[in-house]
């Protein structure tokens, strides 16, 4: 997103950075008092900026995306010639051998909780009265503020899933609540909240907690709640689908690479955006471990890229043929230079050993724009929520609950843009019930299985697979894994499962033991 174009809500997010938000006790506002400020509208939308920066994490390094997707069976960081070893931190993720000392959780649980903290400041001030406004403004505050709290508690009740719920700003030590505790209270706050959240789409309330976005966090831990809880909740997710869908402000983009590109804050997919900008708001960084340094040349980088990431061999040879999507995402074969069209160098889909890969093995992800001029830090908005992913969702929900073909309707209208033959992009709901095309197991340093693993059928495999097509890069293909029974059963490239217990990851070494409320998560060593 370009500054040039920014609404007054950007640009209070943007001064959130200054302002800054690194720690949990930190007072952005310690100056303020009710006798030197009467807020305005921009001044009301500044105050709420650092409950909304912590979001950047997301793309940042070793961030929210990184937990994702280095866990799951499309992105693999081997060790190559320039480093990325890194102390073995890409392999334990590769591996599911995390500890409490692996930064990626430890980095979502910070990043979670700072935005968390920041949320009740800015309640209680409100609450208090230290920030003078008039009843609505401080309902709408308040509404809006916890809409976004039940957001950050949606990602910890993915990834930690016994965490502790805050709800005021005080000095006491937090006590822990079982994972369905904290799945009770985000449903509750959403359900709460959402009849007061605003249902205008538009730049005042563009990467904002809209009522279209607490309906896509409410979906979201519904389409998980088998998950998370036990027991299945798909009519309730179908549901919060359809309160999006039916009011008809969000459309499929028509075309597939315009959602990820560099101006990208007016696509109609765009339920719930992290704004992001090289200059202003920087931290989308994973750009940087995913491209090569050559690739300067093929994009007109004025920054050298690092070269890390690449995708898992197996998931290329997953697509179907005719899926542009493969193109759209994957950067393969000769990259080319942008100025005179020469040959940089030639990716090969072929991955050795997460031990060790040369530079050019493996697949690049080509998913989001590089524009000309490109630095450490890309101005992409981040689609947390896009629109695909409601209509995904609810196919589902469909699928699962005995409605094939009207699942299979709405993969194929999600499809259709990424065929050239219309034909080809349909689906029916049988093929959705089958297994996943994927061949599951590890592979020897020929790119052959060597140990099959697990080979047992993947109920509704087919479907993971659009899922995978569709999202792959999105940072969520550790979740949909775990939803389909996957993550903790299934050899790929060098992994092997590592027990039920990974599908959540262990509380921070310096968590626990700065609040001894806090007990490990099973099946971990504090």
């Amino acid at each position: 997103m370009k500054i040039k174009k920014a609404k007054v809500w950007m640009l209070a997010i943007l001064s959130g950075l200054t302002l800054g938000c690194t720690g949990l006790d930190e007072e952005v506002f310690s100056e303020v008092t009710e006798d030197s400020f009467v807020p305005g509208e921009s001044d009301i939308i500044a105050l709420m900026a650092s409950t909304y920066t912590p979001m950047r994490f997301v793309m940042d390094w070793q961030g929210y995306f990184d937990l994702q997707e280095e866990s799951a069976d499309i992105i693999v960081t081997p060790t190559r010639p320039n480093g990325w070893d890194d102390g073995g931190v890409y392999k334990r993720m590769h591996w599911h051998k995390w500890d409490n000392l692996q930064w990626q959780p430890t980095n979502t649980w910070r990043s979670c909780y700072r935005g968390i903290n920041s949320i009740n400041r800015v309640i209680l001030q409100v609450e208090s009265g230290l920030i003078p406004v008039d009843e609505q403004q401080a309902t709408d505050i308040i509404n809006e503020m916890r809409g976004l709290r039940a957001f950050y508690y949606a990602i910890l009740l993915d990834t930690h899933g016994n965490v502790p719920i805050i709800t005021d700003y005080g000095d006491e030590l937090p006590v822990q609540h079982t994972r369905q505790q904290v799945f009770d209270f985000v449903e509750a706050e959403l359900l709460e909240v959402i009849p007061f959240l605003t249902d205008v789409v538009g730049d005042v309330s563009y990467g904002r907690m809209t009522k279209y976005a607490a309906y896509h966090t409410l979906a979201r831990i519904y389409l998980n709640a088998e998950v998370y809880t036990g027991t299945a909740q798909w009519e309730k997710c179908i549901n919060a689908c359809n309160a999006i869908i039916d009011d008809g402000k969000f459309s499929l983009s028509p075309d597939y690479s315009d959602i990820f590109a560099t101006n990208n804050d007016k696509n109609p997919e765009m339920v719930f955006a992290i704004p992001y900008d090289a200059i202003y708001a920087k931290q989308w960084t994973a750009h940087m471990k995913m491209l090569l340094p050559d690739h300067r040349h093929v994009f007109g980088m004025e920054t050298q890229p690092w070269g890390g990431s690449s995708c898992n061999p197996q998931f290329i040879d997953s697509y179907e043929e005719g899926d542009n999507r493969l193109q759209d995402t994957w950067l393969m074969g000769d990259q080319l230079n942008k100025n005179n069209g020469s040959v940089v160098m030639t990716l090969t889909k072929e991955m050795p050993s997460i031990e060790f890969c040369d530079a050019t093995q493996g697949f690049r992800c080509g998913k989001y724009e590089i524009e000309e001029g490109a630095t450490g830090s890309l101005s992409n908005d981040f689609p947390f929520y896009r629109y695909t992913d409601v209509l995904m969702m609810k196919a589902e929900c469909l699928l699962r609950t005995g409605r094939s073909a009207e699942a299979a309707q709405i993969v194929t209208d999600v499809r259709s843009r990424s065929f050239d033959d219309p034909d080809d992009a349909v689906v029916t709901g049988a093929e959705l019930e089958g297994d996943t095309t994927m061949a599951y197991g590890t592979l020897d340093t020929e790119g052959n299985i060597d140990e099959a693993g697990d080979q047992s059928p993947v109920a509704y495999g087919r479907f993971l697979d659009e899922l995978g097509w569709e999202f792959a890069c999105e940072a969520r293909r550790r979740t949909d894994l775990i939803r389909f029974g996957v993550f903790q059963t299934k050899n790929w490239y060098n992994h092997k499962p590592q027990g039920d217990h990974t599908i959540i990851f262990p509380i921070g070494l310096e968590e626990l033991n700065t609040n001894t409320n806090l007990d490990q998560n099973p099946g971990y060593i504090k």
